[in-house]
C-alpha cells in the first residue's frame, strides 16, 4: 500500500479549515499553498519579499520533514493579489529554485486575507535519481 502521511506546520488555518501543510503520498510530496506567516507567532510581514521568504522557509520545513529539499520540486505555483509584486520576489524565488528549474506558474488572484501578497505551492519528487 501507498504511504499517505500528512505534515502539519501548527498554523491555526490547518486546523480551521481541515488541511495539511503537505501531504506525502507514495514517491510524491504536495505542499499546499503556503504564505508568508511565521506559525509559532502567526505575525506576517507588510513586505512581499519578507513574505517570499518565511514562505520559503515554511515550505523547506515541510519538505524537509518528508525527506526532501527544493532540489526535489518539479512544479511550483505563485499566487499574488497584485503581479506587480512578483518581479520584486524573484531573488528570493531564484535561490530556492534557480539551480532546479521547476515547472512554473504565476497567478494574479485574491487571496484569503488581505494581508497575503503571495502565496507559494510545489510539489516534489522523493524519487532519487
Amino acid at each position: 500500500m501507498t504511504e499517505r502521511r500528512p505534515i502539519l506546520s501548527g498554523s491555526m488555518f490547518e486546523e480551521q479549515i481541515g488541511y495539511a501543510r503537505a501531504v506525502i503520498d507514495g514517491d510524491w510530496v504536495h505542499v499546499s499553498g503556503t504564505t508568508g506567516f511565521d506559525y509559532p507567532t502567526m505575525t506576517i510581514s507588510d513586505d512581499v519579499v519578507e513574505q517570499a521568504e518565511q514562505c520559503l522557509r515554511n515550505i523547506e520545513a515541510a519538505l524537509n520533514e518528508a525527506d526532501c529539499t527544493f532540489a526535489d520540486v518539479v512544479r511550483v505555483r505563485y499566487m499574488l493579489p497584485d503581479r506587480t509584486d512578483f518581479e520584486l520576489c524573484w531573488p528570493a524565488l531564484r535561490r530556492a529554485f534557480g539551480d532546479v528549474r521547476p515547472a512554473a506558474t504565476m497567478l494574479e488572484c485574491g487571496l484569503a486575507d488581505p494581508r497575503m501578497k503571495i502565496e507559494i505551492e510545489v510539489y516534489a519528487s522523493r524519487i532519487t535519481a
